[in-house]
Formats: structure tokens, sequence, C-alpha cells
């Protein structure tokens, strides 16, 4: 575990090290290849199916399809950008299947 703990303590200062701005293991433009939600500058790591590989991807737009939660850190559909709401179903059941999707609404419009 000590080990592990070194390795991790080790890759973060190497990445804080470069000098360019987007890192190494974090702040990831759209498109990179990640492993977390952490890593990406738009916090969302979004892969296609259970097989693909994630990259980063932007936040989804109004009407668009989301996601409200992840327990893993990585989508299957993006949460919504600043001042959306996902509607959806909140279930434990749909957060650890990924399954619990809805759809992006302006949270000031849908309280009218």
């Amino acid at each position: 575990m000590e080990k592990v703990l070194v390795l991790l303590l080790l890759a973060l200062a190497v990445a804080y090290a470069v000098p360019d701005p987007r890192g190494l293991i974090i702040n990831l433009k759209e498109g990179e290849l990640c492993l977390n939600s952490v890593q990406c500058r738009s916090k969302c790591c979004h892969r296609d199916t259970g097989l693909s590989l994630a990259r980063c991807a932007p936040k989804a737009r109004e009407s668009s399809e989301c996601s409200a939660f992840t327990l893993y850190g990585v989508y299957y559909k993006c949460p919504c950008e600043r001042g959306l709401t996902c509607e959806v179903d909140r279930t434990i059941v749909g957060s650890i299947t990924n399954t619990n999707f809805g759809v992006c609404l302006d949270a000031s419009r849908s309280r009218k």
C-alpha cells in the first residue's frame, strides 16, 4: 500500500512539474483519453459503450441527454452545462448500472 502511495505522489509531482498548463494527468482537453472525470477540463470523461475507451467530452447542452451522477467517474452521457439541470429519475439502481439518463433543461424556465 505504501508503494502505491509513493508512486501516486511521484506521478502527481511529475504532472505539476511540467511547464505546459495542460499537464499530463489533469486538465485534459476534449478528445484526450481519460480514466475519470476529474482529469478533464469539462469534468466529463465519456465513453460510448462499456468496451470503448473513455475520452474527455463537452458537457451536455439544453435538450440533450444527460446523466445526473455517476459512481465510477466515467459517464455514458455527460452532465449538463452550467445553469441547466438534468431532469432524471434518480435511483440507486440507475446510478449503479449507469442508466439514469435524463434531459438537460433550463432551471429558470422549468420553474415557470
